[in-house]
């Protein structure tokens, strides 16, 4: 059966928007995997000193955990996040940039069993033990490249505490990280 001259013109609008639909899909999935501007390379903002301060008081001022920051915070590197969370299961978090590298700073009274799975890995390797800052840290890395320090501390009110340092950076960097923790510190003061 063919097609007549009067029904092949009825269908030529139906065909050409056809294929203007999937010249527009590819399009997009082209720009949306190959396109997009890199996100990793947009300026990271640090958050305010204030910010900083007004979690590290909260946190001190419940008691539960030490509320450890960096004293000072190394030069070059930004703080882009912290919260301090209250309650049966206490946390601390600071994160941090280096030039490049980040670094996250982890208090809670969860397990070093679980801090090392959430923060470092699942299948993280146990290397061996530092002296750091005046205090014994178990190491831990990861096939991705990641380094930990962990060490359990006693906080405020008599409970134990994880204190975990870890991230991307070189581990130099995390070891001095960890040396200058101060649980009274103020940053910026």
């Amino acid at each position: 059966m063919s097609m007549t001259e009067a029904e092949a013109r009825r269908l030529r609008p139906w065909n050409s928007a056809i294929v203007a639909l999937v010249v527009a899909l590819v399009v997009a999935i082209g720009w949306y995997y190959l396109g997009r501007p890199d996100e990793s390379t947009r300026p990271v903002k640090a958050i305010p000193a204030a910010e900083l301060v007004g979690w590290v008081k909260a946190g001190r001022a419940d008691g539960k955990l030490t509320t450890s920051v960096p004293d000072p915070v190394p030069a070059g590197w930004k703080v882009t996040s912290a919260k301090y969370e209250t309650g049966v299961a206490p946390h601390w978090h600071v994160g941090m940039l280096t030039p490049g590298k980040y670094v996250g700073l982890e208090e809670s009274r969860d397990t070093t069993e679980n801090v090392v799975k959430q923060y470092v890995d699942e299948n993280a390797v146990r290397g061996d033990d530092v002296e750091v800052g005046g205090n014994t840290w178990q190491t831990w890395t990861d096939a991705g490249g990641d380094y930990a320090l962990v060490r359990t501390a006693t906080a405020p009110d008599g409970e134990q505490q994880r204190v975990i340092v870890y991230g991307s950076a070189p581990n130099a960097e995390i070891r001095d990280l960890a040396a200058s923790l101060s649980a009274t510190a103020v940053p910026g003061a």
